[in-house]
């Protein structure tokens, strides 16, 4: 069911085959479920949420999602990765990191064209809902939350970032939106 430039992409870098785990992810997120994916380092969890976020954002272009990482390095590292799938596509443009260190210049121009945009729970709590009206057609169009390293996020942390997760959704119901995560 994905995207046929997916489907292209996936066979030029030599995957002629999802593992079952992927293929199992994939087919539930195209199928409107959430999905928690846990398996052990370097088992492609990554293309379980790429593939499907790809994919909606090639058949809508509305479609916007949102990538949560624990650390800004770690996103960044996932930016660049991300950054040569998505021009295979033709659709590096529309991805950025949004976080401290990205300078105040950018941040205009990603909040009006960023499709997919990768930050951290803090920037998501103190730059993005804050200014949820600046947000307003991202959050419209949000599709996808994709929350890496989700172990992470226990105890009093844990708890704070279920809420603004909630927080989260509650403004994207406001403005139309119904994300899948």
């Amino acid at each position: 069911a994905l995207h046929p430039a997916l489907r292209t992409v996936l066979h030029e870098r030599g995957i002629a085959q999802l593992y079952h785990h992927q293929a199992a992810a994939v087919t539930a997120a195209l199928a409107g479920e959430n999905v928690a994916v846990v398996t052990p380092t370097a088992s492609g969890k990554t293309l379980c949420y790429n593939l499907p976020v790809m994919h909606a954002l090639l058949t809508d272009p509305t479609a916007r999602a949102l990538y949560l990482f624990p650390t800004k390095a770690l996103a960044h590292d996932q930016l660049a990765e991300l950054n040569r799938f998505a021009a295979q596509l033709d659709q590096a443009s529309a991805i950025a990191a949004y976080d401290g260190d990205t300078p105040a210049a950018q941040r205009s121009r990603i909040r009006k064209t960023a499709r997919l945009l990768l930050t951290n729970p803090d920037m998501l709590h103190v730059g993005i809902l804050p200014n949820h009206p600046q947000w307003a057609d991202f959050l419209a169009g949000l599709r996808w939350v994709v929350i890496d390293e989700m172990h992470i996020y226990r105890g009093v942390l844990g708890s704070h970032v279920a809420n603004v997760l909630r927080r989260l959704q509650r403004l994207c119901q406001h403005y139309g939106g119904e994300p899948r995560f």
